[in-house]
């Protein structure tokens, strides 16, 4: 029932991911955070999972991202979204600032930076469809140059607590 959400999604990243692959075939791979990547959430507070994926296009500093909700007690499954954005490298501090617009009038900020010794922060702000602001953090470990562990907080505005997620991501 659910599945035809999730087709639309696991299509767009698989595009994406060939034209990052065509790329990467054809120069060595960067230093730096990663965009290229799949991930596994776990929200510890509705209990749900949610599938995301992103990649640039080709070598530019377009990104297509992609989620989907699977499961949990407030979301329940097939809360889908698809984003484009722009990532601006190295803005200030060597933190990258990416800008983005998604699916139904979405849109977010979102600031990251590599602190050294495999761990990463990222700060985020957005507007949802909701019209509700909706504020993130999140602390990353790089397990290895493929695998990442992070844990985050996001906030949105409204009767809304915030949430906590655990998060396993492939790099590729």
């Amino acid at each position: 029932m659910y599945m035809k959400n999730i087709l639309p999604i696991l299509t767009l990243t698989t595009l994406a991911a060939a034209a990052s692959a065509q790329v990467a075939a054809a120069a060595p791979a960067a230093a730096g955070l990663s965009y290229n990547r799949v991930g596994l959430d776990y929200n510890t507070d509705s209990k749900g999972y949610s599938l995301t994926a992103s990649a640039l296009i080709g070598s530019s500093n377009f990104l297509v991202e992609a989620s989907s909700t699977i499961g949990g007690k407030a979301a329940g499954n097939g809360v889908d979204s698809v984003a484009l954005g722009y990532v601006f490298k190295n803005v200030a501090l060597g933190a990258d600032v990416t800008v983005s617009v998604a699916s139904d009038e979405a849109y977010g900020l979102n600031v990251r930076k590599d602190l050294g010794n495999n761990i990463e922060a990222a700060v985020s702000f957005g507007r949802n469809s909701s019209d509700n602001n909706v504020w993130g953090a999140e602390l990353a470990y790089n397990v290895s140059k493929q695998i990442q562990l992070a844990v985050g907080y996001s906030n949105e505005q409204g009767p809304a607590l915030g949430t906590t997620d655990l998060t396993v991501r492939y790099n590729f």
